[in-house]
């Protein structure tokens, strides 16, 4: 049976589990501060956090994990197989934004990563071919220059392969090499565009994927309010942003995860939300290394403007609130049924999720700390030579 989503609910399609953990390893929620206190200790914090990110407050981390501190974002260091050139960016920005790359010449790149949408497409899951249903969420654009893997499930090496794996897949832009040269070749201007950038006319889907790419890397925020407090301005943040970065850092655990400058490891966890044998199954990196460790298990995202790109998940079914409650609660575990008792892929949760204990205050601060992360919407209007496609290029 089909079962609906709400922000915060869990519900039995996940697979064989509950919104709450075991009551053997239920962890109550601490007593909520007075006003007062709730006062006193964001004074102390934002002291605390005043200070040069070396001199922090010790971090919540368990033994063996590494810590990586959040910080503001490097500079992009552009491949040396796909170097920077403002003349490829433009490029870049023009294929990104031109329906002439999909099968249908209806969809680009920027029907998933729309800029006014933070790069991202505000879905559950997009719309591929012929408006066909996708399996997963959009994850943002922005930031992409410091990933190692892309993909929920980092399928490819590098945005390069990313964006050449979505023009050919074909539940997504579904297009064909011959067909999409031929129509840029025609297109007035791109033949130029590409001469300049690559010395010579010849138009291919890898020269456009390194165009693409080359763009891609330049989408990188910094300039959030957090940002503003890492430079020296601690008056910035709010007590409840204050108060919500150290819960982030400790006792919400998050820090395990989503941590330097781009609030993401670059790893991959299972969280519980593989619906093993149900409906929404997805097996995520599984399916590209075929290792047991990597049932279920999905890249970390940035978190960076994740107040402007929800839904959440790899399957987008979730709101931030909601979130936060089911990593308050632990995140689900799935349990074995005689069915799965000899199932070798039967997938196991991160040990590093855990019941909190985090009460309605703390989850505010921590909600108010991750909307901190958002930055200023970046109006990025499509090139003249990427608006619609005329009769005579048919």
């Amino acid at each position: 049976m089909r079962m609906w989503f709400s922000a915060g609910c869990l519900f039995l399609a996940a697979g064989i589990l509950s919104a709450q953990p075991a009551p053997s390893t239920a962890k109550s929620s601490r007593p909520e501060l007075t006003l007062e206190q709730a006062k006193t200790r964001a004074a102390e914090l934002r002291t605390a956090y005043g200070k040069p990110a070396a001199e922090w407050p010790k971090p919540t981390l368990d033994p063996g994990t590494e810590h990586r501190e959040l910080g503001l974002l490097p500079e992009v260091i552009h491949p040396k197989d796909n170097p920077h050139s403002k003349d490829k960016e433009e490029l870049g920005r023009a294929l990104f934004f031109d329906g002439r790359l999909s099968g249908t010449r209806q969809s680009a790149c920027a029907s998933c990563h729309d800029p006014d949408l933070a790069w991202a497409d505000g879905r559950t899951t997009s719309f591929g071919h012929d408006r066909k249903p996708l399996k997963r969420n959009a994850p943002t654009v922005a930031n992409t220059a410091f990933a190692t893997a892309y993909f929920w499930d980092g399928r490819s090496a590098s945005l390069e392969a990313q964006a050449k794996a979505v023009l050919a897949n074909p539940d997504e832009m579904r297009a064909d090499e011959k067909e999409l040269t031929g129509r840029l070749e025609k297109a007035p201007g791109y033949t130029e565009l590409f001469e300049k950038v690559f010395g010579d006319k010849g138009i291919t889907v890898d020269r456009a994927a390194m165009a693409i790419a080359c763009f891609e890397r330049t989408v990188v925020g910094g300039r959030s309010r957090f940002d503003t407090f890492l430079k020296g301005k601690p008056e910035i943040l709010s007590d409840s942003e204050v108060r919500g970065l150290h819960l982030f850092r400790t006792d919400a655990r998050c820090l395990h995860c989503h941590n330097g400058p781009t609030l993401s490891d670059g790893k991959f966890h299972d969280v519980g939300l593989s619906y093993y044998g149900r409906e929404f199954e997805d097996l995520g990196r599984f399916r590209v290394t075929k290792a047991k460790a990597d049932v279920g298990a999905f890249r970390t995202p940035s978190l960076r403007n994740v107040g402007k790109t929800s839904p959440y998940m790899h399957n987008g079914l979730f709101d931030l609130d909601g979130v936060l409650r089911m990593y308050n609660a632990g995140m689900p575990t799935l349990k074995k049924t005689e069915k799965h008792k000899d199932d070798p892929n039967f997938p196991t949760k991160s040990p590093l999720l855990k019941p909190l204990g985090l009460n309605k205050q703390d989850l505010a601060d921590l909600e108010a700390f991750l909307r901190c992360l958002d930055e200023p919407a970046r109006r990025v209007r499509p090139p003249a030579i990427s608006l619609p496609v005329s009769e005579i290029e048919k």
